[in-house]
C-alpha cells in the first residue's frame, strides 16, 4: 500500500507559523510569561468551546446514549491500540526501550489475540501501556516547551507541542487510509469517542471552575511536566495538587 499522508499535512508548519506570528501581533502586552499569548488564546478557546457546545458534544451524548458499553469500551480500546505505535516510536527516540518493548507486546498481544486492539488483552496480562507523544520525546531531548498555545479545533498546547502534533500525523497510521471518506470518518468517530469519554470531566469543570481557561491551561501544562518527567516532576516546578488519575 503506497503510503502517501494527506495533502494538509504538509501545511501544518505554516499554520503553526501563522499562529505565532498572529499571536505575537495580538499580544503586546501581558503578565504571565508563560502566557504570552493569552489574549489569543482565549479568543480561540472560546470559539473551540462554541464549536463544542454546538456540535461536537451533542452528537458526543447521542453517541454514548445510543452505543452499547462493550462496543464503546471496544472503539476506545481500537483507537488506544493504534496509539501504541507512536508509544513505541517515542519510547524508542528517548532511549526508553524497556517502554518501547512493552508497548510492543502491547500491541502485538492486543492486534491478534485482541482482534486488532478491539479487546485489551495486554491489560489483563498485566502488560503496562505508557502514552509518549514526539512533543514528550522533544521535551526529554532538551527542548523548552515555549509559551502555552491554544490551537484551533485541537486545543490545549505549548510550542513545542505543536510542532510535535505535526510529526504525530506522519506517525499515526490512520493517516494512511488512501480512501479519504473511510480516512475522515475513522478520524470521526475517534474524535467523538474520546469527547464522549469526557463528557463527566467537562461536566465537573463547568461547574467548579470560575475560569475554565486558566484551569485547564494549568493542568494541561502541570500534566505535560508530569508526563515527560515519567511522573518524577522536579520539585522546582509548579504543583497543582491534581490527581490526572482521576
Amino acid at each position: 500500500m503506497k503510503k502517501n499522508p494527506p495533502c494538509y499535512a504538509k501545511y501544518m508548519p505554516f499554520i503553526f507559523i501563522f499562529i505565532l506570528i498572529n499571536g505575537c501581533a495580538t499580544n503586546q502586552e501581558y503578565t504571565d510569561p508563560s502566557d504570552p499569548f493569552e489574549n489569543y488564546n482565549r479568543s480561540v478557546y472560546k470559539m473551540n468551546d462554541a464549536i463544542d457546545k454546538a456540535v461536537l458534544k451533542p452528537i458526543s451524548k447521542g453517541y454514548r446514549a445510543i452505543t452499547p458499553a462493550p462496543i464503546d469500551s471496544a472503539i476506545s480500546h481500537f483507537f488506544s491500540n493504534l496509539g501504541d505505535i507512536s508509544n513505541i516510536i517515542n519510547n524508542s527516540l528517548q532511549f526508553k526501550f524497556k517502554q518501547a518493548s512493552s508497548d510492543l507486546g502491547r500491541f502485538t498481544v492486543n492486534s491478534t489475540i485482541g482482534i486488532l486492539g478491539f479487546l485489551d488483552v495486554a491489560s489483563d496480562m498485566n502488560i503496562p501501556k505508557h502514552h509518549e507523544d514526539f512533543g514528550q520525546t522533544l521535551g526529554a531531548w532538551g527542548v523548552d516547551s515555549g509559551p502555552y498555545l491554544v490551537l484551533p479545533l485541537l486545543g490545549p498546547s505549548t510550542v513545542r507541542d505543536g510542532f510535535g502534533s505535526v510529526v504525530g500525523w506522519f506517525t499515526d497510521p490512520v493517516t494512511y487510509i488512501q480512501k479519504v471518506p473511510l480516512r475522515n470518518g475513522v478520524q470521526a468517530l475517534r474524535v467523538v469517542d474520546a469527547r464522549a469519554d469526557l463528557l463527566g470531566a467537562s461536566k465537573i469543570l463547568d461547574q467548579n471552575s470560575l475560569d475554565p481557561y486558566d484551569f485547564i491551561k494549568e493542568a494541561y501544562l502541570q500534566r505535560r511536566n508530569s508526563l515527560i518527567y515519567d511522573g518524577l516532576v522536579p520539585d522546582d516546578e509548579e504543583d497543582l495538587g491534581i490527581d490526572f488519575d482521576d
